[in-house]
């Protein structure tokens, strides 16, 4: 398969957009190491549909009017990571959850770190909001874009 990509500057800085046929596959901090998501060769079109409807939601989320997603997501990633970011995916605009919290809605309760792993490796960030997953102490806990990214998330949120 093939990928295009567009960047946007955005509220918590520069993004890359990556898609292609089958959706968005990917969402990617200024500061984002590109071997962590290995596309291949990848041209910019700042036209591509799914990019540009991405870019859109995301605008919107970052001006208040969006509190949900709607773009086509194309997230690779083993079974049990599609079913920590399905999870994820049910967390509502304002409120956190916890690690553990998540592993209790996916059925696997001693799963607690393994969800924190499908977390970090959630390729599509703020639509696939891994920034609502706190520590179980309430604390920030790591994440791709930095701490201080999602702390604004989260802020931005209340």
């Amino acid at each position: 398969m093939s990928y295009v990509f567009k960047t946007m500057d955005s509220p918590v800085g520069r993004l890359t957009l990556v898609g292609g046929d089958a959706g968005l596959a990917a969402l990617l901090f200024g500061n984002d190491r590109a071997s962590r998501r290995p596309f291949g060769e990848m041209t910019e079109e700042v036209r591509y549909p799914v990019l540009v409807k991405a870019q859109r939601e995301l605008e919107e989320y970052f001006t208040g009017r969006r509190r949900t997603f709607t773009v086509k997501l194309d997230a690779t990633g083993t079974d049990f990571q599609q079913l920590v970011w399905d999870a994820l995916r049910t967390i509502p605009y304002g409120q956190t959850r916890s690690y553990g919290q998540i592993a209790e809605q996916i059925g696997r309760r001693t799963a607690v770190r393994a969800v924190g792993a499908a977390n970090h490796a959630n390729p599509i960030a703020i639509i696939v909001p891994c920034h609502r997953v706190i520590g179980s102490n309430g604390k920030l806990t790591g994440y791709a874009g930095g701490l201080h990214i999602k702390a604004r998330l989260l802020a931005l949120e209340t």
